[in-house]
This record gives C-alpha cells, structure tokens and sequence, in this order.
C-alpha cells in the first residue's frame, strides 16, 4: 500500500487526561508532537484540566514516564517546542487551579483554551488529538 499525503493546516492536541499525578502518560503527547513539528506540520498543544500544572516552573522536570526514561518530562516538552509545537495554556484552567498564568515556563506561548481549540477542531484542514 503506497503512502497517499493528505495536506492538513496543522494538528491540534488537547492535554486533559494528561497530568502530573500519572507521569507514565506524559512521555507520549509530547513524542507525537515532536514527530509532527518534525515534518512541517504546525503543532499547537492545549493544556487544561490538571495539566496546566505541567506549565509551572519545577513540575515538568521533576516528571519521568518511567525509571527507565532519562528524559524528564520537561525535556520532551522543550524537544517538541524546538521542532516548533506551540504550548497553549488554558486561562479557566489556570484559574481553577489557582496558578498564575504570568508565572509559567518561558516555553510556554501563551493563552489559549475552549474556544481556539474547538476553532482547530472544527476546522477540516486541522486534526485533533486528546490526551
């Protein structure tokens, strides 16, 4: 079977599930994104939820996926922002978790939550990934 390319816009992923209390599923988002990023394709990842706590200075590189991952969460985080990926937090989120949206990592691009992503999902040319 031959390998037909689809031109997409770019691939919007939302973390919900993703949080810090369950490191074994933080390694993945970040992979995917990087792979995307890698190939041109733009990659904007919307943290909510809990997952915004991944955003505060000292949470993410303290986070491994596993004993066996030399990586930190952090540096998956900042290898998919090297390939371009863009780490959007969501401002009811941060709000609900009482975290101060002008205290997160320098990596982070700034707000974004419900209605942007919902824009990006709802849109034909942008794919879609929850997490």
């Amino acid at each position: 079977m031959a390998f037909v390319e689809h031109p997409v816009d770019g691939v919007a992923m939302l973390l919900w599930a993703a949080e810090p209390e369950s490191p074994q599923r933080l390694a993945t988002p970040f992979f995917f994104a990087a792979a995307a990023a890698a190939m041109d394709t733009p990659v904007e990842i919307y943290f909510t939820a809990r997952s915004v706590h991944l955003l505060v200075p000292g949470v993410a590189e303290t986070l491994r996926a596993s004993e066996r991952f030399d990586k930190t969460i952090l540096d998956a985080m900042r290898e998919a922002v090297s390939h371009g990926a863009r780490l959007l937090a969501c401002t009811d989120a941060l709000h609900a978790q009482g975290i101060d949206p002008a205290r997160l990592i320098p990596e982070c691009s700034g707000p974004g939550g419900a209605v942007q992503f919902m824009a990006r999902a709802a849109d034909q040319r942008w794919r879609t990934l929850v997490f």
